[in-house]
Parts: structure tokens; sequence; C-alpha cells
């Protein structure tokens, strides 16, 4: 890159590397006004540093919204079971729970995009926070008897799997969620809002047609996701390499 594009010694300045300081000379004159000094972009002098970018707070509304999801899962386990776990009333608790839980899901993420509060630590507890959730509805379904153990277990197995992979490749990066992983999230919360639901007779094959597609997404991005790890693992090792 040239030394014009980068704003080095005998090269151009940006408008983004100028900063704003008061001049002397004119100053504004408008009855009522009091005078002060005009202000104008000039160049940095010759080696002076620039501001350094505001630095993203860790307690940010995205991130409570992610630490409130994980503080919803006891709620959400505590109103599955109460009443043995079959009472109509209780369960519509458990559905209204799992689904506001659910929907900070994509309120927190939408905010960190949309007002720049993406953190490493959103990035790792907002994926666990989906997990524990989800993780927490099959067991209790599983429990009651009302999903078969071995649904819960292939999901519980991606979804920890996809968890030490994170940490596995996080020396190198971040691997963000696919289009496939969203899908089989959205999936997922479907099929077990169907199960948690007193469903009359004629729509319980809706739950289970949900429940077999998210099963089939649940193992089609896990091991997408194991050749990205793979691939982002090989590239940070390359680099680090002399």
């Amino acid at each position: 890159m040239s030394s014009a594009a980068t704003g080095g010694p005998g090269g151009a300045v940006g408008d983004e590397d100028r900063v704003m300081r008061p001049v002397t000379g004119p100053t504004t004159d408008v009855p009522g006004v009091p005078a002060v000094p005009l202000v104008r972009a000039v160049d940095p002098a010759p080696g002076a540093e620039l501001p350094e970018p505001t630095e993203v707070p860790l307690l940010n509304v995205a991130n409570l919204l992610t630490l409130t999801r994980l503080v919803l899962v006891p709620v959400f386990l505590l109103a599955l079971f109460t009443g043995g776990g079959h009472h109509t009333g209780w369960r519509l608790i458990a559905f209204a729970v799992f689904v506001i839980a659910s929907i900070t899901d994509h309120v927190d993420g939408r905010l960190a995009r949309k007002h720049g509060l993406i953190t490493d630590f959103g990035k790792i507890v907002d994926p666990i926070a989906d997990k524990a959730l989800t993780g927490a509805a099959l067991v209790g379904l599983s429990v009651l008897a009302e999903l078969p153990w071995w649904i819960t277990i292939v999901i519980a197995v991606r979804e920890v799997g996809v968890t030490l992979l994170r940490f596995w490749v996080i020396r190198h990066g971040v691997i963000p969620a696919s289009r496939g992983g969203k899908l089989k999230t959205l999936t997922q919360v479907f099929a077990i809002g169907a199960f948690l639901l007193p469903l009359p007779g004629w729509l319980v094959p809706v739950a289970w047609i949900s429940m077999g597609a998210a099963v089939v997404l649940t193992v089609v991005t896990g091991v997408d996701y194991v050749l990205r790890a793979v691939r982002l693992r090989a590239r940070g090792l390359r680099a680090l390499a002399p």
C-alpha cells in the first residue's frame, strides 16, 4: 500500500485522519450568542498519535440480554417440572419463559450489530447461553419421557462439541454463525416449543416432523463447523510459523 493511501510521510491524509482543533481567528458573531472560536479540520502533525477508538464496554445491553437468557434457564426448568411436568398451566408458563429467552437471542445479536456492541465475551457466551437453554429443554422433555433420549444426546453432543471447538480455535479467531446454524437454531426452538405446548392430537405430528428436521440440521451444521474450525486452526498455525 502506498504512503499516500496510508497517510504516511509524504502522503495525503484522508478525512478520517483529520482532527478538529480550535484555531485563532474569526469567531461567531451572532447577536445573543457568545463569541467562540471557529473550529476547522487540520492535518495532524507528523508523527502525532491519533486518538484510539473507543472500546466497547463489556457490560452493554447486548451482553446483559445474553446473561438474562442464562438466568432464565433455571426459571424455565422450575416451571417445566412444577406440577409433575404435566400441569397445563405450568407448561404454558414454561413455554412462555422459553419463548422470551429465545427472543433475547435474536434481540441481543441485532443490537450488537446495529450499535457496534460486538465483544469477544458476547461471541463466546451467547452460544453457550443458547445451548444451555435448548439443552435444559431437551433434557427436561426426556426426563418427562416425552422425547427419546437419543435425540437429546445427539443434539447435546453436537452442541457441546461445537463449544469445545470454539475454545480450541479461539487463539486463531472466532467462527461466526452460518446461515445453516441460524436455521438449525430456529428449527430447534420451534420444535422444542411445539413439544412444550399441550397440543391436540392432530398437531402432534407437526412437533415430531419439526424435531426430525432439527436433528438433521444439527448433525449437518455440526460437521460443517468441524471443517471450518480445522481450516481456521490450520491458517492460524501457518501464520504463526516462522
